[in-house]
């Protein structure tokens, strides 16, 4: 919970996955990303019952259990940010990541979760702040924020290719 593990239910990142189970979130309460008609808003800092959210991702689905995988080669992809809504110092990027289709479901066996809960997330710049990693709890060496009370940093980034656009 927030930016600490319960070392009774983790004491390790395996134990971990065993002792845990999978809840939804409140996309639109805590992470400030709604939708409307074919638009899609994402509020850069979103204050919540429990804190305080700063930024967020989303995923096109396929499928209620699969991404979307776009295939660009010799493709045409399009896309318009309304710069005119954007807070100033913030950019209205998107990028491609090479994530597993199923989130990493077939390929980690400790991994329950899979695409229909957002698992499966990795980038370029190998991040250490995601708190699930291929199934298993990032918690070996787990620095909490100072700043963010839902934030820190652990061991293992998870790490794969990425196209800016």
């Amino acid at each position: 919970t927030g930016n600490e593990w319960n070392s009774t239910a983790c004491p390790d990142s395996k134990k971990c996955a065993q002792n845990c189970e999978v809840e939804g979130v409140d996309y639109s309460g805590t992470y400030g990303i709604s939708t409307s008609g074919n638009s899609l808003s994402l509020r850069f800092v979103t204050k919540h019952d429990f804190g305080t959210n700063i930024g967020s991702r989303v995923y096109l689905m396929e499928t209620d259990t699969k991404y979307y995988m776009f295939k660009l080669l010799n493709q045409e992809f399009t896309f318009d940010v309304d710069v005119s809504q954007l807070p100033c110092g913030l950019n209205g990027a998107l990028y491609h990541v090479s994530m597993d289709q199923d989130g990493g479901m077939a390929k980690y066996s400790s991994n329950k979760a899979g695409a229909k809960y957002g698992t499966g997330y990795c980038d370029a710049q190998c991040p250490h702040d995601m708190k699930w990693i291929n199934g298993e709890g990032n918690v070996e060496g787990w620095k909490p924020s100072e700043t963010d009370p839902n934030a820190g940093v652990g061991k293992y980034g998870t790490c794969c290719d990425e196209m800016d656009i």
